[in-house]
């Protein structure tokens, strides 16, 4: 059976830039085994998978899978996907996406994709050994929410300076953990993913954690619209927005297609 699959690099102007992920084309869904086996065979953070919704309030299923699991939500593979669909209905600028974490928007402005995506509240979390250990540099505080952990250093510099230990990060109490700073020369907050026990280590960009971290800097800032950076080797842009009253955030970024072709599964 073959299979159409694109694949895109998001949060980015430039190939070989952002987040690259992989969206494959689908009329009804295959076994679970056989998406992971195909995420596992791209090896890439992510693979994104769509279907025709049925329900008449999406367009689209969607779904994610890393090379390891499936995930309950991940913004630049749906920012990738998104990508791809409007490259095809050059008409359309808005589609929505039934998924493990509800109802998913994005919309298109010009070349600008900006989703609409929860919004995670964090609390303060007090054990930095752990954080200290599996960073390589102490945080200056930590916030938890639900899903990751928010390490705050205090310079860019000091995000850069992390080195992780995977081994003791992939036994974090956490998906992940998001390493961040304030920023500087008109970006307002800069970060680093690292999810190694969902089969990520260093995150190129990362939508998601943008839910955690946009309402934290909303806060501390005081301000709703922020401009976002990741500071992985790769890079990646992001422009955000807190919408408390509706418990939501938008997260705005560009994305290129890198390649388009077909895949052959049993």
């Amino acid at each position: 059976m073959k299979l159409p699959m694109h694949q895109v690099d998001a949060f980015t102007d430039d190939v070989f830039r952002g987040n690259p992920a992989a969206v494959v084309l689908l009329d009804t869904w295959l076994p679970d085994a056989v998406l992971q086996a195909i995420a596992l065979e791209n090896n890439l953070s992510e693979t994104a998978y769509i279907v025709p919704a049925q329900d008449g309030e999406a367009d689209f299923e969607l779904r994610w899978f890393t090379p390891a699991v499936e995930v309950e939500l991940c913004g630049h593979a749906t920012l990738a996907t998104a990508h791809v669909l409007f490259e095809q209905a050059a008409n359309r600028h808005e589609l929505r996406f039934s998924t493990r974490s509800g109802l998913l928007g994005v919309t298109r402005h010009g070349e600008v994709y900006t989703l609409d995506f929860p919004a995670r509240s964090t609390e303060r979390y007090d054990d930095l050994d752990w954080l200290r250990r599996g960073l390589g540099i102490e945080p200056v505080e930590a916030h938890a929410s639900t899903r990751d952990v928010l390490a705050v250093f205090a310079s860019v510099a000091d995000v850069r300076a992390v080195t992780p230990d995977f081994r003791i990060l992939a036994e974090a109490p956490a998906r992940g953990i998001i390493a961040t700073a304030p920023g500087t020369d008109g970006v307002d907050f800069v970060s680093r993913f690292f999810a190694p026990a969902f089969g990520v280590d260093e995150d190129p960009v990362t939508g998601s954690a943008h839910c955690v971290s946009t309402p934290f800097w909303s806060a501390r800032l005081d301000k709703r619209e922020l401009e976002a950076r990741q500071l992985s080797a790769r890079g990646g842009a992001l422009r955000c927005t807190y919408l408390p009253e509706l418990e939501r955030v938008h997260i705005a970024g560009r994305a290129v297609s890198y390649l388009s072709g077909e895949i052959t599964v049993p």
